[in-house]
């Protein structure tokens, strides 16, 4: 479940779908972001969060953009 306000951004992804990212409205930081094509998907980047808690990711997409410096657990499921 998403609680609270965000702001919304929407464009379109490389294969013509759409993908809407939310912000926080106070601060600007991406918290989560969703796609047309996968909508019972939600989606939240790695570095949204500083608890060391948080859940390794457990997929991977666009890792040919990663930066050099970026390492994708082995064990997630890997989509260029």
């Amino acid at each position: 479940m998403i609680a609270g306000e965000s702001t919304e951004w929407t464009r379109t992804g490389d294969e013509g779908g759409k993908i809407t990212h939310r912000f926080c409205p106070i601060c600007g930081a991406t918290v989560y972001y969703t796609c047309d094509d996968y909508p019972d998907v939600i989606a939240v980047p790695v570095g949204a969060f500083a608890d060391p808690t948080f859940p390794a990711p457990s997929f991977s997409v666009y890792e040919a953009r990663k930066h050099p410096w970026v390492s994708v657990p082995v064990d997630a499921e890997h989509m260029d």
